[in-house]
């Protein structure tokens, strides 16, 4: 049964999903399930009441995507040389790790337990300053040696001399020149000589023009500084490499550590999400029970626009354990039904829910039957696609499940959808679960009136304006008002 799409729990881990920064965290929130230890459940809603509370008092966590650098680790651990953009990723992810460390810290004052987190992170200061230092821009900076800068003085210092040379030479044969600018080709510095000058100029042809009139020589004089130049472009390639190396060998060294810290930075993420959402939707944490109760204040539906949801007063247990909801189509039946035991999956998940106090017992299972349920594919009608959903849950109800049924018994023949309606409701009464049904049938309101632990409710209507109010009123039985609505509309008697 796909009780996160029937409930639209899917749509709130979407929105869940959105406030987490790792794929780590984000394949946790698509994968969570209702916890069915108490232990673990008071754990998970004390992380999130703890993450809002931290967020609350000193804004959002300074976390991280750390993809990228657990591949970088990888690469590390098996003695590849990091280029210095990876160095670099490492770097940031470390910079994290350090303002996380001062981040949870600060929380220590508060109590609050998600600041101990800091204890399993190592702010890796000195490999983080050596990267910092090294690299740069994406490179492998002048100062990160005195053999590297010195290297690049001299190389500098040498193409410079080259177009020195290049320069004197132009000026001295002005006349054999086709340009006032000497130009580089295949990575050479020319001359461009006319045509008929070429021999005037002791030195190799690197290239010519389209045309042929213009030759690009490389003097003798410049060729002899490239040749110095190559093979100090060669030293700085090793000096280069031999910093990589030692930077990464650095890296490896830390990768036990590293990976720790990733893998709490991750944790944490999941935690921390969790109180986003709370924020984010104005939820509260909810009490847990054992005592099959459920008890919601001014609850809401958490996908709902709270400008305009009609806030629902619901309870159940204490003696009720069924709840046969009447009304009006457009009535807000389904909506109720789904609010109530929506913000139930998500507190059995950890999450705080969208209401202004809730008290919420465990449930071993959520089922339900929701929607006309057509299956095309499957070739069944709205009312077999409504009694294989029903088979499912008689099935596997117990006593500690929470069953809502929407539209009970619809599809068919009244009298005899009926009767089917009154069976289903007496076998899950049978079973001890709590259980939470719409339905028009007057019959059905009659059942829930003459049987032990099993009320009625309402939806309110305004019967002036014609208009839902959508408040639920629980110990009293409502009405489809077809009638009276078909007359206020004009129906002739």
């Amino acid at each position: 049964m796909k009780i996160d799409k029937l409930l639209e729990f899917d749509k709130v881990k979407e929105k869940w999903m959105e406030l987490a920064m790792t794929d780590s965290a984000r394949k946790h929130i698509v994968d969570i399930t209702y916890y069915l230890d108490e232990r673990e459940l008071r754990k998970q809603l004390k992380d999130t009441t703890d993450a809002r509370s931290f967020m609350e008092l000193y804004g959002t966590p300074p976390l991280v995507s750390v993809e990228e650098p657990k591949e970088i680790l990888t690469l590390a651990e098996k003695e590849s040389c990091l280029t210095p953009y990876q160095l670099e990723r490492m770097e940031k992810v470390l910079v994290a790790v350090r303002r996380l460390k001062d981040y949870l810290i600060r929380g220590k004052q508060q109590e609050n337990e998600l600041a101990y987190y800091e204890l399993n992170l190592t702010a890796m200061d000195d490999l983080r300053e050596e990267i910092a230092r090294q690299i740069r821009g994406g490179e492998v900076d002048d100062y990160a040696s005195k053999t590297l800068l010195q290297l690049r003085g001299e190389i500098t210092k040498t193409e410079e001399q080259m177009k020195q040379k290049a320069e004197q030479i132009m000026r001295a044969n002005k006349d054999c020149m086709a340009d006032h600018f000497c130009t580089l080709r295949n990575g050479r510095i020319c001359v461009p000589v006319k045509k008929e000058y070429k021999w005037k100029i002791p030195g190799s042809t690197i290239d010519k023009s389209a045309t042929g009139n213009t030759f690009f020589v490389e003097p003798i004089s410049v060729a002899n500084l490239y040749e110095e130049l190559q093979l100090l472009r060669l030293d700085e390639e090793n000096e280069v490499h031999r910093i990589l190396y030692t930077l990464t060998a650095m890296v490896a060294d830390g990768a036990e550590a590293m990976a720790e810290n990733i893998r709490v930075i991750e944790k944490l993420d999941f935690i921390f999400s969790k109180g986003k959402l709370s924020l984010d939707m104005e939820a509260v944490a909810p009490e847990i029970n054992l005592d099959r109760k459920i008890r919601l204040k001014n609850a809401r539906h958490p996908l709902m626009d709270r400008k305009i949801c009609v806030p629902l007063q619901f309870e159940i247990g204490n003696g009720v354990q069924g709840i046969i909801i009447t009304g009006p189509n457009t009535g807000g039946k389904t909506v109720a039904i789904k609010t109530v035991a929506l913000n139930c999956l998500m507190a059995q998940c950890g999450l705080h829910v969208t209401c202004q106090e809730a008290d919420i017992c465990m449930n071993s299972s959520y089922l339900c039957d929701i929607g006309d349920g057509q299956n095309l594919t499957e070739n069944l009608s709205t009312f077999s696609a409504h009694i294989k959903n029903v088979l499912e849950i008689v099935g596997e109800v117990s006593a500690d499940s929470l069953v809502i049924m929407d539209e009970l018994g619809s599809g068919t023949d009244p009298t005899e959808g009926m009767g089917i309606a009154v069976s289903i409701l007496e076998e899950l009464r049978k079973s001890g679960c709590l259980f939470l049904v719409t339905t028009h049938y007057p019959e059905v309101k009659e059942y829930a009136a003459r049987t032990e632990n099993v009320v009625n409710a309402r939806m309110e209507f305004d019967r002036e304006t014609l208009q839902p109010t959508y408040r639920m009123v629980i110990g009293e039985a409502g009405e489809s008002c077809a009638f009276y609505i078909a007359r206020k509309l004009g129906m002739p008697e």
